[in-house]
């Protein structure tokens, strides 16, 4: 299903590598410059490049916030085409800053790259690539700016692809054009066995597996988008997680020997929304979430028979009015289904963390030492995630990150 659809295929010749630059990376024009001066670098070293930019700094965030200054629910179809406007802003600057470098560039919009989405508005997937006008402008010497995080459905509706849909632009064009490797710029060199923010000690990981790096990303690493990973498996393409203004090995993904330490990295998320739902209601809930184009994080049984509740949990990303969303869940279910307020998830990764007995319990016992009520347990070949208080993320988080196995 992920696989990538070509129309023709890339030339022979030059390799091409396609780079991502987040919207820290690219949040004033001096950024800006400095990702031209590396891209004209790049190119100097005999590659092709397809530079993906995400929205600069908070602008993504501030036309949300204009949009819910009008409606506390906006209409999907207009946020995407107010959001999108963001990385059409950061394009068309890079390729201007190129052009002053006397380097040939030309900026495309996801739709004018060839990005197919299904007709999902706010949180659509990639169903094809047809990267005809980028492979024209490739042999042409051009560098190709694309406008991240957005694309066209079949229906010609501009569409957005969630938070960090620009990471699933990268990889998905990656694929399509067969490229010698993705890289992923950020504010970070690579990706870290922790926040560093909230774990000074935590150290940078200089490779993982795929499916490690997309369990980390759906537990709330920012480094990397969970359906960009998803991508870059089913197509065998090889990542590189890097520093965007600073010199650094940054990560490699897939790399070698990774999965084989009991804890990899340790993440947490703050921003979710957490229902507790009589089960019976389950199946009615999900298919309004469903309609609503929201996922689920986990959904967690907490006893047996027809009248228990269910731990629905959904990230905030993907509700962009949740206090419409609530008002609606009350009118429909009453009180089935209601919103738990304060919680949050710890999660570590590693191989066997979720399902050997020892491991999980080393992870409880550690919570539990703290005095950190776990409210929640939900683990998986390669996770094991803990619902505890918000308060309690940074000192869990800290603690838990104890268990990794240090730089290597």
């Amino acid at each position: 299903m992920l696989k990538a659809q070509l129309t023709k295929q890339p030339p022979a010749g030059m390799p091409i590598i396609v780079q991502k630059y987040g919207g820290s990376s690219v949040a004033d024009v001096a950024r800006i410059r400095k990702v031209a001066e590396r891209v004209r670098a790049r190119t100097a070293d005999g590659h092709r490049l397809v530079v993906v930019v995400s929205a600069m700094g908070d602008t993504t965030d501030e036309l949300l916030g204009l949009a819910k200054e009008v409606s506390l629910d906006p209409p999907r179809r207009e946020l995407d085409m107010l959001l999108t406007c963001g990385e059409r802003i950061s394009m068309a600057l890079l390729s201007m800053a190129l052009h002053e470098l006397g380097v040939p560039a030309i900026s495309f919009t996801g739709s004018q790259s060839g990005i197919i989405t299904d007709e999902s508005h706010a949180s659509a997937r990639i169903v094809e690539v047809r990267p005809v006008r980028i492979l024209e402008e490739l042999q042409a010497g051009r560098v190709v700016i694309v406008a991240g995080y957005q694309g066209v459905s079949r229906k010609r509706e501009v569409t957005t692809l969630g938070r960090g849909g620009s990471d699933t632009t990268a990889v998905a064009l990656a694929a399509a054009l067969q490229a010698e490797v993705c890289e992923i710029f950020s504010d970070v060199d690579g990706v870290f066995s922790a926040d560093p923010r909230v774990v000074p000690e935590a150290h940078r990981l200089a490779s993982l597996g795929y499916d490690e790096m997309q369990e980390l990303a759906s537990a709330g690493a920012r480094v990397l988008n969970a359906q960009a990973v998803e991508w870059a498996k089913a197509n065998g393409i090889a990542l590189h997680a890097l520093h965007a203004h600073a010199p650094g090995p940054g990560t490699r993904i897939p790399g070698a020997g990774a999965g084989q330490v009991p804890v990899t990295a340790v993440a947490s998320d703050a921003d979710l929304l957490v229902l507790l739902v009589r089960t019976e209601t389950l199946g009615a809930l999900l298919s309004v979430l469903a309609e609503r184009r929201v996922r689920t994080r986990f959904v967690l049984g907490q006893a047996a028979g027809p009248s228990a509740d269910t731990l629905v949990a959904v990230p905030l990303a993907d509700v962009h009015g949740p206090a419409a969303l609530l008002a609606e869940l009350e009118r429909s279910f009453g009180h089935a289904v209601r919103a738990l307020s304060g919680l949050g998830t710890v999660t570590v990764v590693g191989a066997g963390v979720g399902t050997e007995p020892g491991r999980l319990a080393t992870t409880l016992s550690t919570a539990a030492v703290l005095g950190v009520e776990v409210h929640a347990v939900h683990t998986g070949p390669l996770h094991a995630t803990l619902l505890v208080s918000v308060e309690d993320l940074p000192e869990l988080t800290r603690a838990l990150h104890g268990l990794t196995d240090g730089p290597g």
